[in-house]
């Protein structure tokens, strides 16, 4: 969720009332808790207009929704019992659904990073990264950039080669957290950890830190640092949207995070974005972008993270093709 997103949810939420706000709240994510949380915490005033104008967006979006797929596990849950057994439909509903297995690791979601980082660091590097495979890509990032450089880079490395979670390593990572995992007699192995995965996390961090790993991971296997920078997607990669995908972002991101965003760009991603907005639009972009200041590189990298991150929520809803494999936009 972008952080325009995110102050549209707090402005929602507060205009909701309490009753309705905890109900909306309880089918979130736990991130997603932690963020909107935060901002409906620091919000100050809110003009009508401001305020006008998220309840029309949400109008505007809900109004494309139906109540289909709500409750929809337990329904595929019970489809898949009837038409093939328990025993069947256990397996693939583990596959499907990831049935029970990481149920327990719901606690360590609503903490904070540097907590998780504080419970775990004293553990085997193999239980910290079956650990981190768990977690939403970006806290699983926060976690790891609170390690050592020698202890990160162990880690990055072991979920790059883990290639599945077996029943031994969820017993022993249920004895490990105790209180925040519940154990299970019916473990399936888990289809987690993998290049992917660590590209997906790497995604999240500074870049300083994430050169530092990748150097670690090209110092024991460099094929496998190569795969791992072949399957990152950063924030020049975007040039390769097609129009109409790129101009699907752009509706997303405040003017703001853009333009923070685009100075730490390059030329032909620049291009692209003017290019994918009116005359108007991209004219004030590019005199906003002169007239920015300097601004702390850390600042930019965050913002083109919020950003990717969009991508990626969007890239999973179909709504946007990555790798320019998407149609032509409409004009």
């Amino acid at each position: 969720m972008s952080e325009d997103g995110i102050h549209k949810s707090a402005v929602l939420l507060m205009s909701l009332g309490e009753d309705a706000a905890a109900s909306v709240l309880k089918h979130l994510a736990p991130r997603e808790v932690q963020k909107i949380g935060a901002a409906m915490a620091t919000l100050k005033q809110v003009s009508r207009e401001d305020m006008d104008g998220v309840l029309d967006d949400f109008n505007e979006v809900a109004d494309q929704k139906t109540a289909f797929g709500t409750g929809s596990d337990e329904y595929i849950r019970s489809v898949l019992v009837k038409a093939l057994g328990d025993d069947k439909a256990a397996t693939l509903l583990d596959r499907i659904l990831h049935g029970g297995d990481t149920s327990g690791i719901e606690g360590l979601k609503w903490m904070d990073s540097s907590a998780v980082s504080e419970l775990i660091r004293n553990e085997h590097p193999q239980i910290i990264a079956t650990i981190l495979v768990h977690l939403d890509r970006d806290q699983a990032s926060e976690v790891l950039t609170f390690f050592p450089e020698r202890i990160r880079n162990d880690v990055a490395l072991r979920i790059a080669t883990l290639d599945g979670v077996q029943p031994a390593a969820l017993r022993e990572l249920n004895e490990v957290l105790t209180k925040l995992l519940a154990g299970s007699n019916n473990i399936k192995k888990s289809a987690m950890g993998g290049v992917r995965t660590i590209a997906e996390i790497l995604n999240f961090m500074p870049s300083a830190v994430e050169n530092a790993i990748i150097e670690g991971v090209r110092q024991h296997d460099p094929d496998l640092a190569q795969r791992v920078l072949d399957d990152m997607f950063v924030f020049d990669d975007l040039v390769d949207l097609d129009d109409r995908s790129m101009q699907t972002v752009l509706r997303e991101v405040s003017s703001e995070s853009l333009i923070i965003a685009l100075k730490g760009s390059n030329e032909a991603l620049r291009e692209k974005v003017f290019k994918n907005m009116s005359q108007r639009a991209a004219e004030q972009l590019k005199e906003d972008l002169e007239v920015k200041g300097p601004v702390r590189l850390s600042e930019v990298e965050a913002q083109q993270r919020d950003i990717l991150k969009l991508v990626r929520r969007l890239a999973e809803e179909g709504q946007v093709a990555l790798g320019g494999k998407g149609e032509d936009a409409y004009v």
